[in-house]
């Protein structure tokens, strides 16, 4: 098994078919983009980068973590690895289709980051809609009736292959930088929920509708011990709080914060960009519905200020001296 959890994707289309049983496209999904070291890959594969001595340019990473990453992110389809040179053996990386088309990922965790984490040490720079030349908000719409969408707009109920314990990414998916080796400076506070697989599945829940102690431990499956502490964490990082169940004050229930809910879009955008490209030989994990059209809910975004459909090659992440264009293609 490979770090997709299955087999190679295939070749026409670049979809992963998943075994029955095993991991579901969250879990891989969860997987690959809860890794900071991916995420810094990717990030500039999509600005240029193509062989190993690219990446190594930049710095802070080292040879071993690079060629498990450049592997890892190869077996998920989301780079494809190219001889470029004979003798010696030389290769480049460049980006599939699958690998372009996570950019609404990245722009809504991007979005999240500079919104409520204000206090790091480098903020992220705006980003900007070249089409209305506006510094911009990603909106989640339908993409069937094109309506905004929130958490209370949508319809969920688990699908064949939708069991927690199929969810939640395998533990050696990860590995952690070292105190001699930096951590990548990329989307730092985003992996405070995703980068932990017990995390992501408390959020998971907590979107689901569980409040008390004994229903997140109920619908993740995880050991008290972690439930607690995921459950400590989250509200010390001010995405969860706690409140007095009515009928018994002294007994608390946890809910999402503003700053939890507002990470609403970026688990849509994970599960739409995990189902396209994953598939269960058993079935979807989660099917969403939206509520105001009754069609199958996938995400799409728009622009806060001129409402057009968002296209990654119209969005700039603009700094104090220049641009960067997000490379790719209409996500269709």
């Amino acid at each position: 098994m490979n770090a997709a959890g299955s087999s190679t994707p295939t070749a026409s289309t670049g979809v992963t078919e998943l075994p029955a049983g095993g991991p579901n496209a969250l879990a891989v999904t969860l997987g690959l983009l809860g890794d900071e070291w991916n995420l810094w890959i990717l990030r500039f594969a999509l600005l240029g980068s193509r062989r190993y001595n690219d990446w190594l340019a930049l710095g802070g990473i080292s040879n071993s973590v690079l060629s498990s990453r450049l592997a890892v992110l190869t077996a998920g389809g989301m780079l494809e690895r190219r001889e470029y040179q004979q003798n010696p053996p030389r290769h480049e990386y460049s980006v599939t289709r699958k690998g372009q088309s996570i950019w609404p990922v990245l722009i809504t965790m991007w979005s999240w980051e500079k919104q409520w984490a204000p206090n790091e040490t480098q903020p992220l720079p705006p980003l900007r809609h070249s089409t209305c030349g506006h510094d911009f908000t990603p909106i989640l719409r339908c993409k069937e009736c094109g309506e905004d969408v929130d958490v209370r707009s949508l319809d969920s109920e688990m699908g064949p292959s939708g069991d927690f314990s199929r969810s939640v990414p395998e533990a050696t998916s990860r590995r952690r930088s070292t105190k001699s080796e930096r951590r990548p400076e990329i989307l730092a506070h985003t992996m405070e929920l995703v980068g932990n697989r017990w995390s992501a599945a408390i959020i998971g829940a907590a979107f689901r509708g569980a409040r008390r102690y004994g229903e997140f431990a109920e619908i993740t499956g995880a050991p008290p011990a972690i439930v607690a502490d995921r459950l400590k964490h989250l509200t010390e990082i001010g995405v969860m709080e706690t409140r007095p169940l009515p009928d018994r004050p002294q007994w608390s229930e946890y809910r999402l914060t503003a700053k939890g809910t507002a990470y609403f879009p970026v688990v849509m955008c994970m599960i739409s960009w995990g189902q396209r490209w994953f598939r269960s030989a058993d079935g979807p994990d989660i099917v969403l519905h939206h509520k105001a059209c009754g069609k199958r809910f996938e995400a799409r975004l728009g622009c806060s200020v001129c409402g057009e459909e968002l296209r990654s090659s119209d969005i700039e992440a603009i700094d104090l001296t220049t641009s960067v264009h997000v490379p790719g293609s209409r996500w269709s």
